[in-house]
């Protein structure tokens, strides 16, 4: 058994996917693509792809991916203090997972380098792998920082145009708990005459770019994902004479060879000028991001709506302005709680109050400056 390994539990007719192996004996289960719970197993057996193909989706996983997407999309409308939305359809054979119209035919704009994708188990499950969108193979690492301690979980080699099995699975509902994936890249050709340095990347998530990274039709892994390059900014490779590789990497491995020659500062780039906001502030989800707010989970969307809310507050307090209006909503007023909180806390905030209650009810809060 693997990870991302499809399993039926033998006690019931329930199925999931293996999130994480936990020890010898036992393995995680992402039980109907919802929760995970750990099983022994011996309990578990893996659903052959030979079924899938002859008999398609299970009825448990198609009520599962409903249940998921109606229950998701309930809670971010929720949050977001506005009326929910109708759950999508259960993808046909045509569509992505999670109900995303198919993105094979459609073109794609990524350009070569080796990516980080994230693609939809189901509405709340996310996959992670490597994808070598190169020409040539490439040895990697792969681990995860958390709290300042770093654990290594895989290593092997990526050959050029392929993708990796899956490195783990994580729950948007654990968005804000997520840890810190570090993976580490050495390209390199059989018989090749150029030395490439070793890239690192580590990578820390963001509510508003990670969910406007997604691309509807990603090289080699042909399906919507989030991707992110892991080469944006790769050492420029070192020629090397084949007569000198040898003396060079022998160099290099004792510690003996040369520095190298120290960078050239560029030019500072003139500092740009702060744009006051404007007088009233919307912090409703659709309002912050039109689009791509698909699969949010509450504590995703709170978090999106407080960091619109700090950036424009220090806009408002750089700009002189006397004062300004936030529309949260009022939903069930856990938004309202910690703009007040934060408020609070603020030494250069005069005082704040509910603003215009005829016009927003308790869903605007105006704040006086000093």
């Amino acid at each position: 058994m693997n990870v991302g390994d499809r399993v039926r539990l033998l006690t019931g007719r329930e199925e999931g996917i293996i999130t994480r192996l936990l020890d010898n004996d036992l393995v995680e289960v992402a039980i109907d693509n919802d929760f995970t719970i750990p099983v022994l197993r011996r309990e578990v057996v893996v659903v052959a792809a030979e079924e899938t193909k002859a008999f398609g989706q299970s009825a448990a996983s198609v009520a599962a991916e409903k249940k998921a997407a109606s229950s998701g999309a309930a809670r971010a409308a929720k949050t977001a203090g506005v009326a929910p939305v109708a759950a999508p359809a259960v993808p046909k054979k045509s569509e992505g997972p999670a109900g995303l119209p198919s993105a094979k035919n459609a073109p794609s704009t990524v350009q070569k380098g080796v990516y980080l994708a994230l693609t939809h188990q189901s509405p709340e499950l996310l996959a992670l792998q490597l994808i070598n969108h190169t020409d040539r193979d490439v040895l990697y690492t792969f681990g995860e920082e958390r709290n300042g301690q770093y654990r290594g979980l895989t290593s092997d080699k990526l050959a050029a145009k392929s993708v990796s099995k899956p490195l783990g699975h994580w729950h948007l509902k654990d968005f804000d708990n997520w840890a810190a994936p570090v993976t580490q890249l050495l390209p390199f050709q059989t018989n090749g005459t150029t030395a490439f340095d070793l890239i690192t990347k580590r990578i820390q998530f963001k509510a508003a770019s990670f969910y406007t990274s997604r691309q509807p039709n990603v090289p080699v892994l042909q399906r919507e994902a989030y991707l992110f390059q892991l080469d944006e900014k790769p050492a420029a490779p070192v020629a090397i004479a084949p007569e000198k590789l040898a003396e060079t990497l022998k160099a290099q491995l004792s510690g003996n060879a040369p520095a190298k020659p120290a960078a050239v500062a560029p030019a500072p780039e003139p500092a740009k000028a702060i744009v006051a906001p404007p007088h009233e502030v919307d912090l409703h989800l659709e309002a912050l991001m039109p689009e791509g707010a698909e699969g949010l989970s509450n504590t995703a969307i709170l978090k999106l709506q407080l960091e619109a809310f700090e950036d424009t507050l220090s806009r408002a307090l750089a700009t002189n302005m006397h004062e300004i209006v936030f529309i949260h909503g009022s939903g069930n007023g856990t938004l309202r709680k910690e703009l007040h909180k934060l408020l609070s806390r603020n030494r250069d905030i005069k005082f704040f109050e509910d603003s215009k209650k005829e016009k927003f009810g308790y869903g605007a809060t105006l704040v006086r400056l000093k």
